[in-house]
């Protein structure tokens, strides 16, 4: 099961989250988004679990705890969905005349 992990301190490494979650079970990927300019943590990643049991007992557990002085936000991810390249950005590639 892949878990949503949000509001993780920016200073975090994959090591900790992966020792965090490995007390509820068997954990075969985490991982922790990354601006891709600056590098920088996001603040949120993704913890894959490979039961579904044991995923629902870390999430039950570790939802509104702390790490490093913030709130853990832990839940069952949604399927991401695709995002069109063509974004609007106002009408700034429209002409009005």
């Amino acid at each position: 099961m892949n878990i949503y992990v949000g509001n993780i301190p920016r200073n975090s490494e994959e090591q900790p989250i992966r020792e965090l979650f490995e007390e509820y079970g068997s954990v075969s990927e985490v991982k922790l988004l990354r601006d891709r300019y600056t590098g920088e943590l996001r603040g949120f990643g993704f913890v894959t679990m490979e039961s579904e049991e044991e995923a629902q007992n870390a999430i039950d557990n570790i939802n509104n705890t702390e790490l490093g002085g913030r709130t853990l936000v832990v839940n069952k991810a949604r399927p991401r969905t695709e995002r069109s390249d063509n974004r609007s950005f106002g009408n700034r590639n429209q002409r009005s005349w």
